[in-house]
Order: C-alpha cells, then structure tokens, then sequence
C-alpha cells in the first residue's frame, strides 16, 4: 500500500526471570490497514499509572541504568513470583494515544478518517504506527491536536465511570482519593457541570489548593490532626456513601467507611447493634499505597469494599453507553476533559533512567506525554 512504512519503533518491557527489567525500542512490522482498519501515526500517548504498572513492574527504580539502548533494573526477589505470568515476554506499552490517520483499508467509513486527528485505545500505544479498526477511533474535533486527544480515554470515561456509577447504585453524591490528580481535577469539572457533590480526599495544603483554584467545595485534608472529623462533616453535608479510592492501601477506606457510618447514625433512627443501614460502598480503583487494605470494622454491617476496573464497566455499560460517553469526551474535549502535561517525550528519551525517575514519581499534578513521532 502506497505511503505505509514497512517498520516502525515500539517501546518494549520484559522482565526476566534472572529478576531483571529490561526496557528497549524494538524495530517492528507496521500491518498494512485491510477492510474496515485504519493506520495511525501516533503522536501522543499519556504515560498513565496503570501504564506504569506494565512498562517497569515491581522494578528498584534506583538501580537504572542503560547500556547500548537498553535500559535495565533489577526486580526484587519477592516481587518475582508475582509476575510469574509474564516472565520472560516482551510485552508492548501504552494504553491510550492520538495521532494522525495516513492509511486505511477500503471499507468507506475507514477511508472516509484519512488525513484526521484521531484518539484510539487498545494498548501498545508507545510506538510510532498502529493499526486498529475504524470503530475503534474517536475523531478529534476541528482544531483538537494530538496531545489533546491522546488522554480522552482513560482518564474521561473513568471519571465519567464514577458518575455513572454512582447513579447506577442508587447513590447520590461520592467521595474521591488522591483527588488533585489529573482524574480528579476531571472528575470535579464533570461534578461542578452535572450538579453532584463531591467529597475530595487530598494529601496537602498544596494540592487542596489545586481544586479550590477550580472551584472544589468540599475538600479534605488526610494529614489534617481533625481528618476524620472534617471528613465526617462533608459527608453529612453531602450524603456521599459511595467512594473511588485511589490509594488502596493502610487505613483510608476504612476511615471513609467509618465517616459514613458517622454521618448516617447523625440524623438519628432507631438504635441497632448491627449498625446504620444505610449501605455504605467503597471502591478501590489504584494503588498508590501498595500496603494490605486495613479494615477497622467499626462502620456496621452495611457495606461493601471491591474493586472498580474501567474495562468490566465498559463491557457492563454496553455499545450504546460507551457511545454516549464517548460523545462527551469529544464535546467537551478542551473544557471538561482537558489534560495538561508535564512535559512531551520522545521514545528514546522514555527510556532515560533520569527521565523514568521523573515520571515514576507519580507526583499530583504532573503527567508525561509520550511523543513517538518526536525527533523523526
């Protein structure tokens, strides 16, 4: 096919089972676009956490270092049973991108996307060309580039997962961890624009600061001596009895739970030894702490801890819902669905031990966009 390069570059992530990580930009075929597809030049890839998670595993991070394009770093003992799974594969990164479309199969709905700015999701997004089917990309709107598209999935349809689950579950206003974080700033234009309160769990005065700035209501601070109590007020302001929590591990879903419990028993009813029924819901979404999730049980029987993932939503919420969300995302792209990035990357400058410390930190408002086209 005219105009589709033979090869491209793809960042690559291996760990061994010698308990190494091994990082390298490996020279791949590029699959011509047949029938319905659509060739992609990516432009932008967000290096979100759960990409992280893939590209460097349980690796030491200080003991990166590179040698003839490859990067190495020495995975722990204990971590190596854990990825007995993927032990020994080399596995492409990056779950999400945008870029431009130059080739495409001939069923007309493919053909009818040459020449435009799409966002895709589908993994192996760190990597110069990828062919997926036209049904699977979102066209930009007129003068949307490739960085403003290439994080409206992940981040956007999480968000929007929050709120739609929170409506599902017969819920009426939710909590939120980590809450000044690229998500959370999202999570609260969706909340201020949709009419719902919203409860936001933050580390710092710093990052309370982040969502006070965007006109954030209820804001708590979990290094606060008075947390619990501040806590336990905004909830009994909100009625939120349902939480995403980011963090994962040590006390905080519990303390959310009891805070519930808290505001629930504060508008009085019959005494039970079994607790408030009110049902109280907390879902575990991250893991930024990756300590065992303490449970303290004094919030009654009525309640829930599991786990929320995006994909089993998605598939939950069925073609139509996925549509609509999607539609949103495109609408409201450079308002509600912003995203800002640190800094714009290439992919030999992805595999820097500098750089990786820099966006391993995972640090609140910060986030890293990943440019495979940069430099060509």
């Amino acid at each position: 096919m005219a105009g589709v390069p033979d090869k491209g570059l793809q960042l690559r992530s291996i760990i061994k089972s010698s308990g190494e990580l091994e990082l390298s930009l490996a020279e791949v075929a590029v699959a011509p676009p047949t029938g319905d597809e659509v060739l992609v030049r990516i432009e932008g890839s967000p290096l979100n956490p759960s990409d992280l998670g893939l590209l460097l595993g349980p690796a030491d991070i200080s003991t990166l270092k590179t040698a003839g394009g490859v990067t190495t770093a020495k995975v722990p003992d204990p971590f190596l049973k854990a990825m007995k799974a993927r032990l020994d594969e080399s596995m492409p990164v990056g779950n999400e991108g945008a870029g431009v479309v130059i080739a495409a199969g001939p069923d007309p709905a493919a053909q009818a996307l040459v020449g435009k700015t799409v966002a895709l999701l589908g993994g192996a997004m760190y990597a110069q060309y990828r062919t997926v089917k036209a049904g699977d990309v979102l066209p930009l709107p007129a003068g949307a580039s490739a960085a403003d598209g290439a994080s409206c999935f992940v981040n956007p349809l999480t968000a929007l997962g929050m709120t739609e689950t929170m409506r599902a579950e017969g819920h009426t206003a939710l909590v939120h961890t980590a809450a000044a974080s690229n998500l959370g700033q999202m999570l609260n234009r969706i909340c201020i624009k949709d009419g719902i309160q919203l409860v936001n769990i933050v580390r710092s005065a710093e990052q309370a600061k982040i969502l006070a700035d965007i006109g954030a209501k209820h804001i708590v601070d979990s290094s606060s001596a008075s947390f619990q109590d501040e806590l336990t007020a905004a909830l009994i302001e909100t009625n939120a009895t349902i939480a995403f929590d980011a963090i994962g591990g040590g006390k905080l879903a519990s303390q959310i739970l009891s805070a519930m419990e808290a505001a629930a028993n504060s508008r009085g009813g019959a005494y039970s030894r079994y607790g408030s029924s009110v049902f109280k819901q907390v879902y575990i979404y991250g893991s930024l702490d990756t300590r065992p999730t303490e449970l303290a049980r004094n919030f009654g029987l009525s309640w829930s801890v599991g786990g929320w993932l995006l994909t089993p939503f998605l598939a939950k919420l069925g073609a139509e819902g996925v549509a609509r969300l999607r539609q949103r995302v495109a609408d409201e792209l450079k308002t509600t669905f912003a995203s800002h990035y640190t800094a714009e990357i290439s992919l030999a400058e992805a595999l820097q031990p500098e750089v990786i410390a820099a966006y391993n930190r995972k640090t609140t408002g910060e986030k890293y966009l990943i440019n495979p086209s940069k430099g060509l």
